[in-house]
């Protein structure tokens, strides 16, 4: 008797699941494996039926995975994965050196690119494709091996390898408050101007929920300027605008050049704060890739 045939769900599905899973809806699924969005959708209630659990939450604007729906959707996107390239060494498909890297574009900017020299001179053999983002990775639409953006975006189906630590604290220019002044007392901190990144939807720690996070209870009400892309909030901090919240490895080196300094002590720790993950696709388990995997590890560890 084969015990496969009675434990595996529809094979047919399996494609369509792994696609809208990856991109958290059924019409790039369909686009991206040339089927209609009705025959997606079919699919995935196949599936949902024969599991006997819900794999998506259907709303209005779009549909999005369920706990167990990611789980189930990281276990299909690694065996298919995993398939695919084992059948690519069978072939003899030619691997690349090239290895394609997603991150956030002020991470990208102000983390990544000054730490890239010490990667190229352990692995000058590998060539790092940066490709800087500025929508959640799982709408992002271009293949890739590994990607970098701050937990609780959206990620898709795509596997978590690990999550790494930052801390949050607000930054400014030397001039803007002088020396004599630091530490200032972070309930002094709404005398000055705040500078703010706002987002739509909200997975950005904003200065209520620094306040909140570091109990700072603030007597009046704060001045903001709102900007809506974060490098234009640092680079405004640094001439002198106002105050802005900045991210440890964001602006480590912007610390210790003196172009931004720390005008108070308060600091919101985040254990988990930045994640970093595998694409389903065969090349992400090359040799290039894994030794860029754990060049990571090693830089995001302190």
């Amino acid at each position: 008797m084969n015990l496969l045939r009675g434990s595996l769900p529809p094979i047919s599905s399996l494609l369509p699941f792994e696609a809208a899973a990856r991109h958290e809806s059924f019409t790039r699924a369909a686009e991206e494996l040339g089927l209609t969005q009705a025959a997606v959708s079919k699919q995935i209630r196949l599936l949902e039926k024969d599991l006997g659990i819900t794999l998506f939450e259907r709303r209005n604007r779009g549909v999005f995975l369920t706990e167990e729906g990611r789980r189930f959707g990281q276990t299909v996107g690694t065996s298919l994965s995993d398939i695919a390239a084992e059948t690519g060494r069978i072939r003899g498909v030619a691997a690349s050196n090239e290895v394609v890297l997603v991150c956030q574009l002020c991470e990208a900017f102000y983390w990544l690119t000054p730490r890239l020299a010490r990667f190229h001179h352990l692995h000058p053999e590998i060539e790092v494709n940066l490709a800087s983002s500025l929508v959640p990775l799982a709408t992002f639409e271009r293949p890739f091996d590994l990607a970098i953006q701050t937990t609780g975006r959206q990620q898709g189906s795509y596997p978590l390898l690990f999550t790494a630590s930052d801390e949050i604290f607000p930054v400014c220019s030397p001039d803007y408050i002088t020396e004599t002044l630091r530490p200032l007392p972070a309930e002094r901190l709404p005398d000055y101007r705040l500078l703010s990144h706002r987002v739509v939807p909200k997975n950005w720690l904003e200065w209520e929920d620094w306040f909140q996070a570091t109990g700072t209870i603030t007597e009046t009400r704060p001045k903001t300027r709102n900007f809506d892309s974060y490098p234009v909030v640092l680079q405004a901090a640094a001439s002198g605008q106002g105050i802005a919240l900045g991210w440890r490895r964001t602006v480590e080196f912007m610390l210790a050049d003196n172009t931004l300094v720390r005008p108070c002590e308060e600091y919101v720790p985040r254990p988990t704060e930045i994640s970093v993950f595998r694409s389903t696709q065969p090349s992400s388990r090359r040799p290039e890739v894994t030794a860029l995997l754990e060049w990571l590890r090693e830089e995001l560890r302190d």
